[in-house]
């Protein structure tokens, strides 16, 4: 109420008549308030955000009503402040605790009148949150190319599902999307003396091979610098085109590591290569 007092202060000093009666009274009363409170209440409420914190680890969005239940013009006219206060019972945290939401209609209730749910996530997921009530309304195609978010990763070896490096991935909170294959025109190497055994992707035009197995990650865009900076040379990581056509990041190998490499293309991918080698 104080911060919404220091809006409009010389406004309701100079046209307070103007007002609406009931938004003029709950304004007013940030007089009431003192530069301790206002730090007290900033405490408490950053004590509120670090619990939410904890919880917020452990899911990734929150499905609320938007309102509990809806009031007729005649129920909110006597009693105003306490109808907008159970009206926002389940959306006035969202801007105290840094969050974004959406809000979706959701059918009707038994008396005939409209139902709105919300969606709920951590500040500046609001591309993710588009996406998904758009999903939830029944939309047959996606809202957003990609993952909103974040940054699609092709990974060819260490990185794939089950092998050595894979955590890598997982603990950065990396989802796997798809698994494809990459466009004719790729060659795959198994890189001498690297620990643990890893392949190196390149790319030749001059090629027309049966496109090499990849899984396609989604990685939180937070989470990718940390991840490209651990990337070990001779890999790298660049760009790759895969089977549908589209072009997504993906480890390449720096071609001054490939002479002394041994070509496992015609294996058509790491997992493959390694279940020979095993035999």
């Amino acid at each position: 109420m104080a911060e919404r007092l220091a809006a409009i202060q010389s406004f309701l000093q100079n046209h307070s008549a103007e007002m609406n009666p009931v938004v003029r009274g709950i304004i007013a009363g940030g007089n009431r308030f003192t530069a301790v409170d206002t730090f007290q209440a900033e405490y408490r409420l950053l004590d509120l955000r670090r619990d939410a914190a904890k919880q917020w680890a452990t899911m990734d969005v929150l499905v609320l009503p938007t309102t509990g239940t809806i009031f007729t013009h005649k129920q909110v006219a006597a009693n105003p402040v306490k109808m907008n206060t159970n009206l926002g019972y389940y959306t006035n945290f969202v801007n105290l605790m840094d969050l974004a939401a959406v809000a979706a209609p959701a059918g009707f209730r038994s008396n005939g009148l409209p139902f709105g749910i919300s969606f709920i996530g951590l500040a500046f997921s609001d591309e993710a949150l588009l996406a998904l009530a758009h999903r939830y309304l029944g939309a047959k195609t996606g809202l957003l190319e990609g993952t909103p978010g974040c940054v699609e990763l092709a990974v060819v070896g260490a990185h794939l599902a089950g092998q050595p490096l894979n955590s890598e991935l997982t603990r950065r909170g990396a989802r796997l999307k798809k698994t494809c294959r990459t466009a004719a025109g790729y060659r795959l190497y198994a890189l001498e003396g690297a620990k643990p055994a890893k392949p190196g992707l390149a790319r030749d035009d001059t090629f027309q091979g049966p496109g090499i197995e990849v899984e396609v990650w989604t990685i939180p865009e937070d989470q990718f610098g940390s991840f490209v900076a651990e990337v070990p040379a001779p890999l790298a990581i660049g760009n790759v085109v895969v089977d549908s056509g589209e072009l997504v990041k993906c480890f390449i190998c720096e071609p001054y590591a490939l002479a002394g490499a041994t070509e496992i293309t015609h294996f058509r991918g790491w997992r493959a290569y390694l279940t020979a080698s095993e035999m």
